[in-house]
This record gives C-alpha cells, structure tokens and sequence, in this order.
C-alpha cells in the first residue's frame, strides 16, 4: 500500500471541498472495498477523507410518503429497517443477499452503490484492463468471462457491477442526493447514475470531482409482491451471474431490473410495460441487443427461467 495523508471532515461541504484541493483523493467510511484495492494498488489515493462522523446515518421519513436514507447507513442497518422491510421488501432482500454479515455490518449505503467490479482482471495489474489503466486492453475478451456482461457492453470492457443493492434501488427509481465542494446540492435518478462502459469504462458513473453522496431517497412505496432473487455459485458470499428484482401487482402489472448481465442495474421501460405478458416478453425487451460470449451465453436462458419462477411466487403470493 502506498503512503496517503488523512483528515476527518466536519460537515459535507468541507468533505468535498477537501476532495478538489487533494486530486485524486478518495472518501472513506466502512473501506470494505476502497481499503482492498489500496491494498493492490489498484486505488492508490493520495489523500483519505474520513466522512464517518458527518451524521449521515439515519433513515427518516422522505415528504409525499418515501424514505430518505443517510449515505453512511450501514447495509445492515438499513436491511433490518421495519420501515424497509414493510415498504420496500425488495431492498431489504437485495441487501441480504449481498456479501457477509460482517461486511454488511461496515459497507455504507454510498460505498455499496460505488463499489467497483469484481472482473478478476482489473484486480490483478499484471493484466491489461481498461478500467484500471485506460488504452491498456480489455483482457476479459477472449480471456474467462464467465460472469462478464452479456448487454451494454463495448469493445473496451465487459465487465458487470456487483452491487445487489443497486439494482433493487434501479427497480424503486431511487435518488441519489449530492453535495459538492462549492456547498451546491442536487439528486441524481439512479437510471441516471451509472455510466455504460462505452470507450471510457473507467468513468463508471455521473459524479463530478469531489462531489459527495449524502443520502439516497425512494419515493412511496409501490406495494405488490416484491422479490429479490440472486442465482449464484454458491449459496452465500458471491457475486450474482444472474440476479432478478421485481415488485409484481396482482393484475400482472409492474417492474424488473436485472443484476449480473450488465455494466449497471439492467431496467428498461419496454420490459416493465411487457411484464404482464410474461417473461418471454419481458425478457426480449431486457436483453435486447445482447452479445454474449461462449461462455456466458447461458445467462439468457437464465434470466428467463429465474424472472418465471419470480412471476410464479408472484403469483401464488397474490392468491
């Protein structure tokens, strides 16, 4: 690990102020992902800012009936929520599928949307990989990529995002409110938030320099039957190759975003609209334009089979 200076800021503001006057410096709260790429040097930040103690780490109620969750609210904290459980089972679910009890007991709501990807190239720098050295290559095409993004994709990077709860919050229309070093605020629509690979996967999403996430808010709750499905390897801590988030009304109206096919949560209005014809259409609209590889083309056929058997529990819950 390379040596870094520290500071503990005071208030939001003078966290991002503290980022534009320190290039290239990162913020820290539970690190359980920033802490391990410095170790690799993979992310060898100059300047630590410790945002542990700026009071963003309650869940209150949000005006018109939603939820505004603080940026430093623990995963686990926010998963046991009686509020979240109740409203927004889907996130909770998504959160306890994530990782281990004692990561979740760390990771912050802001770390766990901005945790990079878990492409086993970009953490071995040995390897070329575009998100870790822009122009240097993509070692993940025709190398393993198993678990590698099969939509979205570019001929610079395929990689996925790992995140479980991201894409529960893509399914909620979830905001992401802001602070930059000039004290000016904003919120970002999550379906905003993340950028596509494209030729820059290394900007991975819609932040500009310094600028710090202080809350995540979800407007009221949509009600129905909510799941959050995660398919993987084995049955706790590891990555989704195919996760599926949906809340389904018992007219067969209402939302899907996928997780583990994409460089960000996968939703498109044309799937939920087709929802109520089934997953086949539903799924057509999700993966259209996919450009999966040998390996990974078995995702297809596994979104589809696991989004049936979510309108299937759907289905017998609503009876």
């Amino acid at each position: 690990m390379k040596a870094f200076t520290y500071q503990r800021a005071r208030t939001p503001a003078e966290a991002a102020a503290a980022a534009v006057s320190h290039p290239g410096a990162r913020f820290v709260a539970g690190g359980t992902n920033l802490l391990d790429l410095m170790k690799l040097e993979i992310e060898t930040p100059p300047h630590l800012i410790d945002i542990n103690h700026l009071g963003l780490d309650r869940i209150e109620a949000a005006p018109g009936g939603g939820l505004r969750i603080g940026a430093l609210v623990r995963n686990v904290d926010l998963a046991a929520n009686m509020a979240v459980r109740r409203d927004y089972p889907v996130l909770a679910g998504a959160l306890l599928a994530g990782a281990s009890a004692q990561l979740r007991n760390k990771a912050t709501t802001a770390g766990n949307l901005l945790q990079r990807t878990r492409c086993p190239y970009f953490y071995d720098p040995d390897q070329p990989c575009n998100k870790r050295v822009p122009g240097s290559g993509c070692s993940a095409i025709g190398g393993y990529n198993r678990n590698h993004a099969i939509v979205g994709t570019s001929e610079a990077c395929i990689a996925t995002h790992p995140s479980d709860m991201a894409v529960a919050m893509q399914l909620l229309d979830a905001g992401v409110e802001t602070v930059r070093a000039d004290g000016a605020t904003r919120v970002i629509p999550i379906a905003d938030f993340y950028r596509l690979p494209g030729k820059t996967p290394h900007i991975e999403h819609a932040l500009h320099s310094g600028e710090l996430i202080t809350a995540v808010t979800l407007p009221p709750p949509l009600g129905g039957y909510q799941t959050y499905r995660k398919v993987r390897d084995r049955a706790s801590y590891a990555f989704a190759p195919v996760s599926v988030a949906a809340v389904v009304q018992r007219d067969g109206s209402g939302r899907v975003a996928l997780g583990g096919v994409a460089h960000k949560p996968r939703r498109t209005a044309a799937a939920d609209a087709a929802l109520p014809r089934g997953a086949r259409a539903a799924v057509d609209s999700l993966l259209a334009g996919a450009t999966p590889t040998q390996q990974n083309a078995f995702k297809i056929p596994l979104v589809q089979r696991t989004l049936e058997a979510v309108l299937a529990d759907a289905r017998k819950g609503q009876a």
